[in-house]
């Protein structure tokens, strides 16, 4: 029972869309990368509107993740000329 319940909270706490984009490894990963990045975001937003976080962390937070989605975006190669030119 302790199972479902945590598996529950996970899928309201961490709810994954389905992916409709071209079916590649890196497309699928980059695609988790920007939902986790989103809803980290959505977090952040919401924790600095009720007066939790200050607008400096939260800037500082958000800049963070962004940078760490363009890493990944880069180290993936999505938006790459040779990567999507392959098939």
């Amino acid at each position: 029972m302790e199972h479902f319940l945590h598996r529950d909270k996970e899928k309201l706490l961490y709810p994954h869309a389905r992916y409709y984009g071209q079916i590649k490894p890196e497309s699928l990963v980059f695609n988790a990368n920007l939902q986790e990045f989103s809803h980290k975001v959505s977090y952040i937003s919401s924790l600095e509107t009720s007066g939790k976080l200050a607008p400096e962390e939260a800037y500082q937070k958000i800049k963070a993740l962004w940078k760490q989605l363009k890493r990944s975006k880069k180290e993936l190669g999505i938006g790459n000329e040779s990567s999507s030119n392959i098939t």
